[in-house]
């Protein structure tokens, strides 16, 4: 270990002798009509053979910069669907004078014949391929308007979401959730509703990151999920305005406005938005529970109709203050009101061996949750001159409100109709999280090409979980102190981390080290009748990263890139908290504060050729979190057994994953874009489990396809479809599905207004079933249908000066702990 530090400090001193000023190329593109053109690529090449350095997108100003170039002598070639190639004279930067600004190149239409009643457009591909992450444009797909992000991480490759919100990567959990570049510290619910609430129409992009680089907070056993907003940066008043509404079986809106002012000295930008929204699951669980010698005992048979409705107001306001050409000041504050009702009708039969009635179990469930999150960014960053070396520092304070109320009724009917028994279980469950993050980064280019990046987060994070309940039996209500708790939890993490990057003629590399260091403690407070109890945890761990591209050809539209990462999976905060949650009279949900950290390690190697990316993927995950099902026979307080559904998280003792995946983007015409992704995997999965031995495995298949079709007087329309097959993970085997979408689009107004209509789900064959396996002496299955086929409208409108992409950058220190809230 010394001697590894040693080399890696000798290596820094190296580089930093050699530091020297670094080149940029910068210019506009513009279409025939002088509008700006985004999309555009924009190809340097040396102008002594031609051969391939660097590749830029034009941004929707028609912008774009080549950056960390050495003098010489160049040539700019630009290629946008519709319109001729363009290439220059040679261009020449000079080591006196790094910055090079191109005159303004106006591109020609292409003048090719086209069907007559099409024509063609440049826009962003959908997805496009990095060397370290998958890049998904929003706004390439027009079904994307009116959605959510939620929906739109759907159609992502690689990604799915199941019943419940939860976010998997390549078929694996533990996904981490990013707001430009700032962790949502959410999870489970509280991050499905939060990610609900943003409509499409703020999102600009999605990077998908299966191995992030050391940058990143080395949370999230499956990787990182970065969502990027729009931002708007023209030296003037503009913003864009989006409306829309979606009626299924249950009505929906989501409505949102940009608003953003900028000149010499300020930046201010704004967001608000507004999403409601009414769903239902229809729900049936069979169980069947049999005797030590396998014979079948009794029968468990539930119906569940959930009504949902969910509400939420959502703002941003932000202001960067550019105190000189080099630094800039800056303020985020983000709010978010999120309240939901939910009810349900839930019947119960429990049958005998001969399948006849024994008793019937009616509850109505009625329970109302109050979601607040507000947070504070100040950031600066500091560019020292032309060098290409910057230095950014953030501090962020977030905090997290919830008052849950419940309120149960449980009925008790015998065979014949009669009433046995009721009682009922009222819940308050007020809950609260601060989380405090620090954290500077600096960046550091070269002269030979390498790159250099370091540096150091800390974050404090405290948790007050409350729950009260009362039970009224008989007339007579009381504290139950079986289900009440008060659960607390602190938590410190310190990490640092070392990035270095180079390319080389045909070689390109990527390597960086993090190291973090994690302090725990929880305590659970005793009541009447239980006492008190803790744990405590500390650990430390480095996380390495690699990645190695090879370009197959001088162009380097041909590529081989190899990536491994280290990574860690933490336990969700409330799923450390011991005590009982109840979600009807024979299911409860139960914490464990003796879960330990995910660990896993992951390796790709992929394939580019063009638009084509071929990977195959190996990841290998020891103590995986995940959630765990018991069924434990219990005696009531009249005498009678029952069997009572426990679901807790648990450590699977190993979790292996072997994944081969296509993604590409082909032309068959030039009205039409299509773009295919498909994926399979082999999940593999050893572990004990309660008094079972858990050894699964299974293959999943998954595939996409989506069509943009683009008319002439400014029309388009878009045909997707997915299909997925059955899914085993852990205990679970998750039933497949085929989806069908469509949606058409009018631009109009000097193409500052767009209308469109989508249909999702149109034949209504989002219904998912699944089997849990590992049961003591028990079989149980589900069917769970909801309101996926939805007919949405929506409007948007740009005002003011065109509005246009802001170049990313990081607005926060809070990495990966968002993603680790959750009800």
């Amino acid at each position: 270990m010394k001697k590894t530090i040693a080399f890696l400090l000798f290596l820094l001193l190296q580089q930093l002798a050699w530091a020297q000023q670094t080149g940029r190329i910068t210019g506009t593109v513009q279409s025939p009509d002088r509008k700006p053109l985004e999309a555009a690529t924009v190809s340097l090449l040396k102008a002594q053979d031609s051969s391939l350095v660097k590749i830029s997108i034009s941004e929707a100003d028609g912008k774009f910069e080549l950056e960390n170039l050495k003098p010489g002598n160049y040539l700019v070639a630009v290629n946008a669907m519709g319109h001729k190639i363009y290439q220059s004279s040679v261009v020449t930067l000079e080591a006196s004078t790094p910055s090079l600004a191109l005159p303004t190149i106006q591109l020609q239409a292409d003048g090719g014949k086209v069907l007559q009643e099409v024509t063609v457009t440049s826009q962003k591909l959908f997805v496009e391929q990095k060397i370290d992450r998958t890049v998904v444009n929003v706004g390439a797909l027009l079904s994307n308007a009116g959605t959510s992000a939620l929906e739109v991480l759907e159609k992502s490759p690689g990604v799915l979401v199941g019943e419940n919100g939860a976010i998997s990567l390549k078929g694996k959990a533990g996904v981490v959730v990013f707001i430009d570049d700032k962790p949502t510290y959410l999870a489970g619910s509280d991050l499905e509703n939060y990610l609900r609430s943003l409509p499409s129409e703020t999102l600009e992009q999605i990077e998908i990151m299966t191995n992030p680089p050391a940058k990143y907070d080395a949370a999230g056993n499956a990787g990182v999920i970065n969502i990027r907003t729009k931002k708007l940066t023209v030296k003037a008043f503009n913003g864009n305005l989006n409306l829309s509404y979606g009626r299924g079986k249950m009505g929906r809106t989501s409505n949102s406005l940009n608003l953003n002012y900028r000149n010499q000295k300020l930046n201010v930008f704004a967001t608000f938005s507004q999403t409601a929204q009414n769903n239902f699951t229809d729900l049936n669980i069979e169980r069947r529970y049999k005797t030590e010698g396998g014979q079948l005992e009794s029968m468990f048979s539930q119906y569940s109709y959930l009504v949902r409705g969910f509400e939420s107001y959502a703002g941003k306001l932000g202001l960067d203050f550019y105190a000189t050409p080099a630094t800039t000041l800056g303020i985020v504050v983000n709010g978010l009101l999120n309240p939901s009702d939910n009810s349900t009708d839930n019947t119960s039969r429990l049958l005998d061996a001969k399948g006849q009635l024994t008793s019937t179990l009616v509850a109505d469930n009625v329970s109302r949750n109050e979601f607040q999150n507000g947070s504070v960014n100040l950031n600066l960053r500091h560019e020292f001159g032309k060098t290409g070396r910057s230095l950014g520092a953030d501090v962020d304070f977030l905090a997290y409100r919830t008052d849950a109320s419940q309120f149960y009724q449980n009925f008790l009917y015998q065979p014949g109709g009669e009433l046995s028994s009721q009682d009922q279980l009222n819940g308050s469950l007020p809950a609260q999280i601060d989380i405090y993050t620090a954290k500077t980064d600096y960046s550091h280019p070269f002269q030979n090409g390498v790159k250099l990046e370091l540096g150091a987060k800390a974050s404090y994070i405290r948790t007050d979980n409350i729950a009260d309940y009362l039970t009224t039996q008989n007339g007579i209500t009381a504290p139950d102190y079986n289900l009440s708790n008060h659960f607390k939890y602190r938590e410190n993490i310190n990490a640092g981390y070392l990035n270095l990057n180079k390319d080389f003629k045909q070689w390109a590399l990527q390597a960086g080290l993090r190291l973090e260091n994690t302090v725990s403690k929880g305590n659970q407070l005793g009541n009447a009748e239980k006492k008190d109890s803790s744990f405590t945890r500390d650990y430390t761990h480095l996380f390495p990263t690699l990645y190695v591209q090879y370009k197959l050809d001088t162009t380097g539209a041909k590529s081989l890139t190899f990536s491994y990462g280290r990574r860690i999976e933490r336990p969700v905060f409330q799923d450390l908290n011991p005590f009982l949650s109840p979600l009807d009279k024979l299911t409860y949900y139960a914490g464990n504060p003796f879960l330990l950290p995910t660990i896993s390690h992951n390796l790709e190697v992929a394939y580019t050729h063009n638009l084509v990316t071929a990977s195959a993927s190996y990841s290998r995950s020891t103590d995986l979190i995940n959630e765990t099902i018991e069924i434990v026979k219990e005696r009531e307080n009249d005498g009678q057994l029952v069997n009572r559904y426990y679901s807790r998280p648990g450590n699977i003792g190993l979790g292996e994953s072997f994944t081969v995946s296509l993604n590409a983007t082909h032309n068959p015409a030039k009205w039409l874009r299509s773009t295919l992704y498909t994926e399979l995997s082999h999940n593999r999965f050893d572990s004990k489990l309660y008094d079972t031995y858990l050894k699964t495995s299974g293959n999943f298949f998954y595939a996409s396809l989506n069509n943009q079709i683009t008319f002439k007087n400014g029309w388009s329309a878009e045909v997707s479809g997915l299909y997925r097959t059955d899914l085993i993970y852990t205990q679970f085997k998750i039933g497949g599905y085929w989806q069908a979408n469509a949606g058409v689009q009018k631009r109009f107004l000097q193409e500052k207004a767009t209308l469109r209509l989508n249909v999702a789900d149109l034949f209504y064959t989002r219904i998912t079933n699944g089997v849990i396996n590992n049961l003591v002496n028990t079989e149980a299955w589900w069917r769970n249908a909801g309101d996926s086929r939805v007919v949405t409208l929506s409007f948007s409108y740009r005002f003011g000066k065109t509005a246009q992409n802001q170049p990313s950058r990081d607005t926060g220190g809070s990495e990966s702990e968002q993603n680790r809230v959750r009800n």
